[in-house]
């Protein structure tokens, strides 16, 4: 009988697969809103995010590597619409920038796996 071999992904790996996947969630979550982005590009989008999330999680901490997945898809739709929209204030900059500051807080403060 052959053996299983382990397929476990690397957690710089695994942090490549969050920050793809985040970057993903800005495409189809901003194709909600907006005709420009084709329906296949959205489910497309939406499908992969959350395969490449999944299997970030099999190495990262589930709530860490989500919240930063979250994060960068709530940062980067934000920052669509005020660059399509024109609508932006110092308040909202300072907010985006405070969730930015976590989303790297996050990440540097992960420790890896969970057991």
């Amino acid at each position: 009988m052959a053996e299983k071999t382990d397929k476990r992904i690397s957690e710089a790996r695994a942090w490549t697969y969050v920050l793809l996947g985040g970057l993903l969630e800005i495409v189809w979550a901003s194709g909600f809103k907006y005709e420009a982005i084709p329906s296949i590009v959205v489910l497309i989008s939406l499908i992969l995010s959350f395969d490449l999330i999944i299997k970030a999680t099999k190495v990262l901490p589930v709530g860490t590597a989500y919240a930063v997945f979250a994060g960068m898809g709530t940062l980067g739709t934000t920052v669509m619409e005020i660059v399509l929209s024109g609508g932006v204030s110092v308040l909202r900059i300072a907010l985006i920038l405070m969730l930015l500051a976590c989303i790297i807080g996050l990440k540097l403060s992960s420790t890896g796996g969970e057991s």
